[in-house]
């Protein structure tokens, strides 16, 4: 363990890691499972936030211990990425359905649980 840190500083560092390394590890296999682009946009989406949101946590617990003042500059990095995260989705699916339009695919895609 570091010097001069608790030791559960360091297990729950150490399981937030984990857990949003395993979420992020989560979206990446339901990127590469589902068929469809429409269904493979959304894992890594959900994935990507939940698992950074982990390890943002536990660097702000991590260093606000070590330092012995609060450390917040994590909260705007989660910010950023979780407003950003949905905005790329939904950019990225408004033009494949413009694609998939003026390719004379009238359909609508079907639901990824289909």
């Amino acid at each position: 363990m570091t010097p001069g840190l608790p030791d559960w500083v360091a297990v729950l560092t150490a399981i937030l890691v984990l857990l949003g390394s395993i979420l992020t590890l989560i979206g990446t296999i339901g990127l590469l499972r589902f068929k469809s682009f429409y269904a493979r946009v959304h894992a890594p989406t959900i994935g990507t936030t939940l698992g950074i949101g982990c390890v943002l946590i536990a660097s702000i617990i991590y260093f606000s211990v070590l330092q012995s003042r609060p450390v917040f500059h994590e909260v705007l990095i989660m910010i950023f990425v979780t407003v950003t995260t949905p905005i790329t989705l939904m950019l990225l699916v408004k033009a494949a359905l413009h694609r998939d339009k003026d390719a004379g695919k009238d359909h609508m895609p079907s639901h990824p649980a289909d």
